[in-house]
């Protein structure tokens, strides 16, 4: 059975201003996303999944799905702040949405075979889709708690115009993930901090003290590329009870149930495995309105080299 692509599309993106999911960036008005599904068609994926928000269905159908009929089977589901589980209500003035790991539980009732979890508007590259997609396409009918995810190169994924926040990876001999640690600030610099975005500086992250502490070239981080088997919606619909019954998470309303939490608690307690594939793929994306012009020239640029068709779909 050839996996799915679960994509990730519920947020607004408002550092950005407005909703960059659908934001033509390629020669003929491609977005970040449909390139994320001509790589994943390329590398074998057989289906389609969105999950997004139910108000802007309409605009979404218009300008994104119908694009792909006769290309690939789609379907939708939905986040909504108020998709819980029987017993629980949404706090009152909750109004953030739970986080990435309460998105795909949205896609436990349509998705059964393996699947890969990406965000809309992260630009992966071709061989990380390859990656990824070798990996679903190869294990054996009925497997269960066996999830990978892509560990990019961290100096593939750093940014030009200051620090950047990435989940850092570590594994053992096998490649299975031991643990993610998210830094908040990671950049080329000086042990002061100093000269950010020098090439000839070494990579830093800043530490819980302040200090910015060395890290190596290729150290995997996590762009939130994952594989799962379908079982994860089953062990992440219990956590999602027990991370809704901690009061901590209710009275704070901006407590959010994120993949990487879900992954670490079924390692840490061995009820899974994660395998971390590496990829030579170098990210981009658009994080505020300011990246925008240079996104749409590293498009054009992978066009004009013939990685891409001028016009996708």
């Amino acid at each position: 059975m050839k996996p799915t692509l679960f994509l990730l599309a519920a947020g607004m993106g408002s550092r950005y201003g407005g909703l960059k999911q659908l934001d033509g960036l390629g020669p003929n008005g491609e977005t970040i996303m449909d390139y994320s599904i001509y790589d994943a068609i390329q590398a074998g994926f057989g289906r389609i999944v969105w999950v997004i928000r139910k108000d802007f269905e309409e605009q979404f159908r218009t300008q994104i799905l119908a694009k792909y009929e006769g290309q690939v089977p789609c379907e939708l589901c939905f986040q909504a702040l108020d998709a819980l589980p029987e017993g629980f209500t949404v706090p009152e003035g909750r109004q953030k949405p739970w986080g990435t790991n309460h998105a795909v539980l949205m896609g436990k009732d349509i998705i059964r075979e393996p699947f890969c979890v990406i965000n809309c508007d992260d630009f992966y590259g071709r061989d990380a889709f390859m990656q990824i997609g070798h990996w679903l396409a190869a294990l054996p009918e009925g497997s269960k708690n066996t999830y990978a995810m892509v560990g990019f190169r961290v100096s593939n994924t750093l940014s030009e115009n200051g620090t950047v926040a990435r989940g850092v990876c570590a594994y053992n001999e096998k490649r299975h993930l031991t643990d993610v640690v998210e830094r908040t600030e990671i950049v080329r610099c000086a042990a002061d901090g100093s000269k950010a975005g020098d090439p000839q500086e070494p990579i830093r992250y800043k530490d819980e003290q302040g200090q910015w502490q060395p890290l190596g070239e290729n150290v995997p981080v996590s762009m939130n590329m994952w594989g799962f088997t379908p079982d994860y919606f089953e062990h992440s619909e219990q956590y999602f009870r027990e991370f809704l019954s901690d009061p901590k998470n209710i009275e704070n309303l901006k407590a959010e149930f994120f993949i990487p939490l879900m992954v670490n608690k079924l390692i840490n307690e061995g009820t899974a495995t994660c395998e971390v594939l590496d990829t030579t793929s170098v990210w981009f994306g658009v994080t505020y309105a300011a990246d925008r012009q240079a996104t749409v020239e590293r498009i054009q640029r992978l066009v004009d080299e013939g990685i891409y068709p001028n016009k996708l779909f």
